[in-house]
């Protein structure tokens, strides 16, 4: 199992980290890829979700948090972060849940632990650096 004992994260993150895995223990479903997320929200606030799998598809829990976060009147999140339940380890966003973060919270900061490596805060355009923009004039 993964712990945030020895990490670099500030205890900030360390509090999101536990969240996430708190929603990931309570909520696994051992025949499912269950994957919870936590995200801090502008007031310093903590919402969390989990991932809806089902063979036809469904949001990840990155996903899910940023409509549960609306659902509670938070509209600005700060900072992410995702859990596996399998082994408890911090995963990264996925390519789509990146591009939602960049049109959503373009300066939200992502928690993401490569294996081996230390805690690390990052911000999602680091993620995703050349991501796709609405806004950018259209290329032939």
């Amino acid at each position: 199992m993964n712990t945030t004992d020895g990490t670099d994260g500030t205890a900030e993150d360390l509090a999101l980290v536990a969240a996430a895995r708190r929603v990931a223990e309570e909520y696994a479903r051992p025949d499912l890829h269950t994957v919870a997320a936590a995200a801090r929200t502008g007031d310093g606030g903590i919402v969390t979700a989990v991932n809806v799998y089902h063979f036809t598809g469904g949001p990840c829990a990155e996903l899910v948090v940023i409509g549960a976060a609306a659902g509670q009147g938070a509209y600005e999140l700060t900072a992410m972060v995702a859990v596996r339940s399998r082994d408890m380890a911090v995963i990264p966003p996925c390519g789509r849940c990146r591009q939602v973060l960049i049109d959503y919270f373009p300066g939200i900061e992502v928690l993401v632990q490569p294996e081996g490596r230390r805690l690390t805060r990052l911000p999602v355009a680091e993620l995703l650096p050349a991501a796709f923009s609405r806004s950018a004039p259209e290329q032939s």
